[in-house]
């Protein structure tokens, strides 16, 4: 998840505690929107293992770990956690995995796409990250989300600009 526009870039489901898959999941990632200045997570087995932090310090991401009991550090994904739950999960009750990753993967497209957020002034996460990453050529708008991989952080980019 950024945490600027409260994006989903990655996710994947899975019913063991291995790490694969939030590797697979860090690699799509940096492969689709490129590499973040930080990456936050707690401090899970999957997030820990060597596997996750290797794929990390390679692509040259400095690694923040939540404290124990510490929700607040990581809170806008604790809250896409229990939005995912409350707005679709509890209320399917999916019958099993495939399922559950269809209809999880249709709430993340909703979430991203349509859904809008107060806090981001009425905008969805996508149009918010898109703002941060477009370009500006003669007042004409370049969409930078059509390329396959960014060279730096979208938000570095955006900070530039408020500073204009």
């Amino acid at each position: 998840m950024d945490w600027a526009s409260r994006a989903v870039l990655s996710w994947r489901l899975s019913n063991t505690m291995d790490s694969s898959f939030c590797v697979e999941a860090l690699d799509e990632a940096l492969a689709r929107f490129g590499r973040p200045e930080i990456f936050n997570t707690d401090q899970g087995s999957q997030f820990t293992s060597a596997a996750f932090t290797g794929t990390l310090i390679g692509a040259g991401v400095r690694i923040s770990m939540d404290g124990r009991g510490r929700w607040m550090d990581n809170v806008f994904i604790e809250r896409l956690w229990r939005s995912l739950k409350y707005e679709d999960i509890y209320l399917k009750g999916y019958a099993d995995g495939r399922e559950a990753k269809a209809g999880i993967a249709a709430w993340v497209a909703f979430y991203n796409t349509r859904r809008p957020h107060m806090a981001l002034a009425h905008r969805t996460p996508m149009a918010v990250w898109r703002e941060a990453i477009t370009g500006c050529i003669d007042g004409t708008a370049v969409d930078m989300t059509l390329r396959t991989t960014l060279t730096r952080c979208p938000h570095a980019h955006s900070r530039n600009n408020s500073k204009r």
